[in-house]
């Protein structure tokens, strides 16, 4: 935000977002945004989610609008890193299939081809103290990973809409399933992917909304519940199944 450039406020080493328009456009009053950011010496994180199924199309149309939305915050707003997020036009969320598939062609051709920093934003359908949560932070996680992402964003659980339905237990989840397949061979994470993302994407309809954070985390202590710790060795069993040894 422009009002908080001020003494006690944003520093300039903190991330200054500036958001493009779907798809491959932005306003002027991005534009002023970036103007102010960029005479401040600001960080600049410059954040499109591309929509499959929408004005682009298809899995292929998709991801070339979004290589090139990611090029263009570069070009247009001076960004330091750009914040992806391939979204379903159907389920509004970037852990479905399509979009995870949009994501990894995506960073895979930036990454093999410049040294621009890339990251993603996390939209699931499912939210906190849920298995289902879990399973699709864990997919998505491991997709960035391998093609390439050098920065993971954070959870925003029951696809970012409901109130007080983000915890840390999905952050640390995420970090975790990235750093278990850091430098697998690609033919293994694929497979691990189709069977992760075939254990949830049937339930889209009936997707637990899951509890707010003072239901399932001791808002004191700042710790998680014994039910959502449970749910989480439920999470980790079905990843160790998978071929993910991480947290042996």
């Amino acid at each position: 935000m422009i009002a908080a450039d001020f003494p006690g406020g944003m520093r300039t080493s903190d991330s200054h977002e500036v958001s493009q328009l779907n798809e491959l456009k932005i306003d002027v009053g991005a534009l002023s945004f970036v103007a102010h950011y960029v005479l401040a010496g600001d960080t600049i994180m410059c954040e499109q989610m591309p929509i499959f199924g929408g004005y682009a199309g298809g899995l292929e149309e998709t991801t070339i609008v979004d290589v090139a939305t990611t090029l263009n915050a570069f070009l247009m707003t001076q960004a330091h890193y750009h914040l992806d997020g391939p979204i379903h036009v159907r389920w509004g969320i970037t852990t479905a299939r399509e979009p995870l598939i949009v994501a990894s062609h995506c960073a895979r051709a930036i990454d093999e081809n410049t040294h621009l920093l890339l990251a993603n934003q996390y939209y699931t359908i499912a939210g906190p103290c849920t298995e289902m949560c879990l399973l699709e932070t864990a997919a998505q996680a491991i997709t960035d990973t391998a093609s390439g992402r050098e920065l993971l964003s954070g959870v925003a659980s029951a696809k970012g809409v409901a109130t007080n339905y983000t915890t840390p237990m999905e952050a640390k989840f995420m970090a975790e399933s990235a750093r278990a397949v850091a430098g697998m061979e690609l033919d293994k994470v694929n497979w691990i992917l189709n069977n992760l993302v075939a254990a949830y994407e049937k339930n889209y309809k009936t997707a637990p909304k899951g509890k707010s954070f003072a239901e399932c985390y001791d808002t004191a202590k700042l710790l998680p519940s014994d039910e959502y710790l449970n749910i989480y060795s439920q999470a980790v069993k079905q990843l160790k199944e998978l071929g993910l040894t991480y947290w042996d």
